[in-house]
């Protein structure tokens, strides 16, 4: 790029993630923002804030973004990139309408979003422009001049995503008993989704067989398993599994669990094994209680070694890598000619997501797509 450090026409980044309690006294209230619609009574959030509870009724993830946002704004910096990075939630403080109102009022008015989901799916992707929209509604509601709002493509295929993720597995597996370690398997996992909503993932073209959210785990999961291969000599077996399920029962969601693929994999004689979180950008509850507590204690029940690789988090390639992103999407909205930074069989996704393209439950509006009613 001939500007490599030119972030125009953007003048902010807005990290944009999920959010999490901070005490015993934002569990229920969080709940219920995540739930909100649901008709979910109290006493059942209060079952479900029980993971939350067991860590002190405290989240990791806010704390893991404070370290992204340190990450960011330290290669920012470093880099010459002249570009104010803001933080702002879904589900809790600091609420994604706050901080939107915040960067509005300090004159921003072209604005570059990270939301910290890799993949494309209705709930990694779509429900986030929706929450975009209901924020700009609210400013616009409130008088304010609206700023023009665009999103990172999914970035599960850079090599700054990548990379860390590569080093984790590689040190998982060196943490293995010698007697064990090549015979090691790999469960990559993520979080599970209705089959429904898999299948729409993506663009509609290429709907149906689990879409765009599966194709694109299995994408990173084999550029994993080959840069270990190149990087070890062995090649380990592996499966692509999932993990924190929630909703109803009677609705099909995707499968094998993790704990039920720990308990077949160790019938089927495997000596050791390496949970591998890929989708998820940091070791936020559903790692923190899913793999490290109650699949660790499944493992430790049938006696099968087990070991969990590191997300990405703040790792310095990652945020390199969401500056590259940045300058790259810049230059494509000053009309340049780019060269995306991709790996795999998938390429670069799309910078604007087409009409169709991870719908949702019920028509509501998006920003940031190609159907956004805030141009």
């Amino acid at each position: 790029m001939p500007d490599a450090l030119d972030a125009t026409p953007y003048d902010a980044l807005l990290l944009l993630s999920f959010g999490g309690p901070e005490g015993p006294d934002d569990v229920v209230p969080f709940l219920e923002n995540v739930t909100r619609g649901r008709g979910i009574p109290k006493e059942r959030l209060k079952e479900v804030g029980q993971h939350y509870f067991l860590f002190g009724g405290v989240s990791p993830i806010n704390d893991q973004n404070r370290a992204l946002l340190d990450a960011l704004r330290k290669d920012f910096v470093e880099h010459g990139l002249d570009l104010p990075i803001y933080w702002g939630n879904r589900n809790w403080a600091p609420y994604l309408t706050d901080t939107l109102r915040e960067m509005v009022t300090d004159g921003h008015r072209r604005i570059l979003v990270l939301a910290t989901s890799a993949y494309a799916s209705y709930s990694g992707c779509r429900q986030y422009r929706e929450n975009l929209a209901d924020a700009l509604a609210a400013l616009q509601a409130e008088g304010l001049e609206l700023p023009k709002v665009d999103k990172l493509r999914h970035y599960f295929n850079h090599p700054g995503f990548l990379e860390p993720m590569i080093d984790g597995v590689l040190r998982s597996l060196a943490d293995l008993p010698e007697d064990v370690r090549d015979g090691a398997h790999i469960a990559f996992t993520t979080h599970s989704i209705p089959t429904a909503s898999a299948a729409t993932s993506g663009p509609v073209e290429g709907h149906g067989d689990g879409g765009a959210y599966v194709r694109q785990h299995l994408d990173v999961a084999r550029l994993i398993v080959d840069a270990v291969r190149e990087r070890t000599g062995v090649d380990h077996p592996w499966q692509l599994v999932y993990q924190s399920r929630s909703g109803a029962p009677h609705i099909p969601w995707l499968e094998p669990d993790i704990c039920d693929h720990l308990e077949e994999r160790h019938t089927a004689g495997v000596p050791a094994v390496v949970m591998a979180p890929i989708g998820f950008v940091s070791d936020h509850m559903e790692v923190l209680y899913d793999l490290d507590t109650e699949a660790e204690a499944k493992a430790a029940e049938l006696g099968l070694p087990v070991r969990r690789s590191a997300t990405v988090g703040a790792d310095p390639r990652f945020a390199a890598a969401i500056r590259d992103l940045t300058l790259e999407r810049a230059a494509v909205e000053r009309g340049q000619e780019v060269t995306p930074c991709a790996l795999g069989a998938l390429g670069a996704d799309h910078n604007l997501c087409p009409v169709g393209c991870c719908p949702a439950r019920a028509p509501r509006p998006a920003a940031a797509g190609a159907d956004s009613p805030y141009a």
